[in-house]
């Protein structure tokens, strides 16, 4: 990281954000670190600040997308079938010790481009099922989390194509990064606390409807019924674990998130941003349910990958999450597309394929798989957002009365 294309002092108060609001390490405890080795530097400035707050110790994830790439092109076919036992055990050893957890997403978003889709998919599948103990912990507030983001060139250049150099590529993008998650001023912390309260007090007001089904349509084609499980909730901001300690999973964050009724997602919905999959960029898309299922889809980029996303990990053909945003909101007032789901996602509306959170249902983090699916939520090893938001983006509520009650008008909340 060259520090003369950034400003250093946003990014300690953004890696002081990372770690002190969104995994809220605690003293004596276990902090974990995933990143690319491009991004040491935040690594190793994230480590400090765990310690001063008063970390036990600090274990780093090393990655690299040049050997992560090179090895899905030229490595052993027999060795995509399996997930390395090593890895499982310290993931899952950690997480039992009450570990807290970041990982950092700076990856170039086409670095799977060319890569043999097959194995990127059967790796999935290995990986899903090794560390299911460990997605369940994450799903259910077992452990504290947080994902966020830093410039890598090769994500910089796709973002801005037409800065000159990379260095003003990577220069932009910080910008962008610093300006979506409210750093600048010195005092993004408690900035932060009156977003969260912002957030909690809308996601109230959902949660008081307690509708029966949701009505999503725009003029980009989505045409979408959901059916809502009883005493569904909605989330946003960030949640209690069940150490008792709050924390924010995503840094940005501004959506409120629910469950859909498994089987009772009927109609089309039509992506409005490209969703990146296994490295690869999928586009111009739409996807089509009747009684919860994938029916059909299509994609004018991607549409191998859009596949697979679908099919390969059981019960990916169904949606686990309905998130509403605004259109009018930070990220998305930037103008910037980012081909990087945890800020594109918070731009806009988005749906997930796979597994529902949990605690999208009251009651839901303590409940087996079976009891959830029972309850309506949608289970499975995987979860993959996609956007659909817009401009002209419609939602209307339908309570158990039967009353229509206009949630999203022209992409921004009525209610």
């Amino acid at each position: 990281m060259n520090t003369a294309l950034f400003n250093e002092a946003h990014l300690d108060e953004y890696i002081e954000l990372i770690v002190r609001k969104g995994v809220n390490i605690q003293p004596g405890q276990q902090f974990v670190i995933t990143s690319s080795v491009e991004c040491a530097l935040f690594a190793q400035k994230a480590m400090k600040v765990a310690f001063e707050a008063g970390a036990s110790n600090v274990h780093i994830r090393w990655i690299d997308d040049i050997c992560s790439r090179q090895k899905f092109l030229m490595a052993n076919d027999s060795i995509f079938d399996v997930f390395p036992p090593w890895d499982k055990l310290m993931m899952d050893t950690l997480a039992a010790e009450g570990a807290a957890f970041m990982r950092v997403s700076s990856s170039d978003p086409e670095m799977y481009k060319g890569v043999d889709s097959g194995r990127l998919s059967r790796y999935d599948v290995a990986s899903s099922a090794a560390l299911k103990d460990y997605f369940e912990k994450i799903r259910t507030g077992g452990v504290r989390w947080c994902v966020a983001s830093v410039p890598s060139e090769a994500w910089a250049k796709k973002v801005f194509p037409d800065a000159k150099t990379a260095d003003e590529a990577i220069s932009l993008l910080w910008k962008s990064i610093f300006d979506a998650t409210r750093i600048g001023n010195g005092n993004a912390l408690s900035l932060w606390d009156n977003h969260v309260e912002t957030l909690k007090k809308r996601v109230k007001q959902l949660g008081d409807y307690q509708f029966k089904e949701l009505h999503l349509t725009n003029s980009a084609g989505t045409d979408l019924r959901m059916q809502m499980p009883e005493n569904h909730l909605w989330r946003g901001g960030g949640d209690t674990a069940k150490d008792g300690f709050y924390f924010l999973p995503n840094i940005p964050t501004e959506e409120l998130y629910s469950a859909p009724k498994a089987d009772g997602v009927n109609g089309t919905v039509v992506g409005t941003m490209p969703s990146v999959f296994h490295g690869n960029v999928i586009d111009d898309f739409s996807i089509t349910f009747k009684d919860g299922k994938v029916v059909s889809y299509k994609a004018a980029v991607g549409e191998e990958y859009l596949k697979n996303m679908i099919y390969d990990v059981p019960g990916m053909d169904m949606l686990g999450e309905i998130a509403l945003v605004e259109h009018n909101s930070p990220i998305s007032n930037t103008g910037v597309l980012f081909y990087n789901t945890l800020y594109d996602e918070n731009a806009s509306c988005h749906l997930a394929l796979g597994s529902a959170y949990p605690d999208s249902i009251v009651g839901g983090s303590a409940m087996s798989e079976e009891q959830r699916k029972a309850c309506g939520l949608n289970v499975s090893d995987s979860h993959h957002d996609f956007m659909f938001g817009s401009a002209d983006m419609s939602i209307v509520g339908i309570t158990a009365s039967g009353e229509s009650v206009t949630v999203f008008k022209d992409g921004n909340f009525v209610i």
